[in-house]
């Protein structure tokens, strides 16, 4: 037999070095390193809590938790590379998503979408968005964040934050909103994402004060600017922009009007304990209130004028109620979770359970209420 021609030897040599080369590439790649799954859409859940709850399930986290971890009918559980959706009844897993190549920087959910930003060297460079009920992958975007930025959303918004600045993201559509950097000379000290929109809280050398600054969370425009006097030592910062905008400062909660920023009468907080799982956890909005638990209370704050409406003992931050729902909230307290009248506050329903943890988070999904610490969910049903 004749050897084949030489050109035979070099298309095959060439052929035999771009498979070569493939492969280390795609092994080196993302992809190669990307570790996830999907899910169907779970169904849609008719029942209620019970009146005796037990312990179902918990799971550790291994990264920050994002404040609202119930989304889609799902439960968000971050860890170092990745996250995960669970089962709100049984704690299951449904689907997860995690980098090898990468590190989990942050994570929110919101509108339906799990948005969250990896870290590939030495910043926030990655992010991407998953349909929360299933995992399902719906945009993939590049940033540029510090290595220590974090995220925060509400409808429509995602922030994106850092010592010097933020970035706002539009989570349906992935672009870039607007973005805000303190003027020079003035440091940030802190910033939040809710219904009133944007705000930060930065120092300035002009002034002894500081300077709180609400900015509408899509275009960015400047709402309102106002100095906060604040004592020289002691804790200060934001806990929220919801129908509110709080700062709290020693023993005392700072509240500003949304609409015009105009300052509201003081709320005197109980005295610090020294206890991490007993300090302020940031508000939540539900109608025309602001929920806020501090230090074994939680207060409904009426929007216009920053007065209780009604405030309890509690052991930490209660539901939101969905819009389509009764307006009630779940409030985790002694012996269980209570069902109260959003307006007035009064006992509407009860489910007993034993040992829950002063410092959490509640949601209720079904029969499911979902208790998120700042290590851990738990689901009682």
């Amino acid at each position: 037999m004749r050897p084949p021609p030489l050109r035979v030897w070099v298309w095959t040599a060439a052929t035999l070095a771009l498979v070569v080369v493939a492969t280390l590439l795609w092994r080196g790649s993302s992809v190669a390193a990307t570790d996830s799954t999907t899910a169907p859409a779970p169904a849609a859940p008719d029942a209620a809590p019970a009146a005796d709850l037990t312990e179902a399930w918990t799971a550790e986290a291994g990264a920050p938790l994002p404040r609202r971890v119930v989304e889609g009918g799902r439960v968000l559980v971050t860890d170092e590379h990745g996250f995960a959706a669970l089962d709100p009844v049984t704690g299951e897993e449904a689907w997860h998503y995690r980098r090898g190549d990468a590190r989990l920087c942050d994570a929110t959910a919101v509108n339906g979408l799990v948005v969250a930003v990896f870290r590939t060297a030495d910043r926030c460079d990655e992010a991407l968005a998953l349909t929360a009920a299933t995992g399902v992958r719906a945009w993939t975007r590049n940033l540029s964040l510090r290595g220590d930025a974090t995220l925060a959303g509400t409808d429509r918004v995602v922030l994106a934050a850092g010592p010097t600045g933020v970035i706002v993201l539009d989570p349906v559509g992935d672009n870039v909103r607007w973005r805000y950097n303190p003027p020079e000379g003035c440091r940030l000290l802190g910033s939040d994402v809710g219904s009133a929109g944007v705000v930060v809280l930065q120092r300035c050398p002009a002034t002894a004060a500081l300077q709180l600054r609400l900015f509408d969370g899509f275009s960015g425009q400047a709402r309102w600017t106002r100095d906060v006097a604040v004592p020289a030592e002691g804790t200060v910062r934001l806990t929220g922009a919801d129908r509110l905008v709080g700062v709290v400062a020693g023993d005392r909660l700072l509240l500003s009007r949304a609409d015009d920023g105009a300052a509201l009468p003081e709320l005197p907080l109980p005295a610090a304990t020294g206890d991490p799982g007993t300090e302020l956890l940031h508000q939540a909005g539900a109608g025309d209130l602001a929920l806020v638990w501090a230090r074994g209370t939680v207060w409904a704050l009426d929007r216009g004028t920053g007065a209780p409406r009604w405030q309890l003992p509690a052991l930490g931050l209660p539901s939101v109620p969905d819009e389509t729902g009764p307006a009630t909230v779940w409030v985790p307290e002694e012996g269980g979770f209570v069902q109260r009248d959003l307006a007035t506050g009064a006992e509407v329903g009860r489910s007993a359970v034993g040992g829950l943890v002063p410092g959490g988070r509640t949601a209720v999904v079904g029969p499911a209420l979902v208790y998120r610490l700042p290590d851990r969910v738990t689901g009682y049903s």
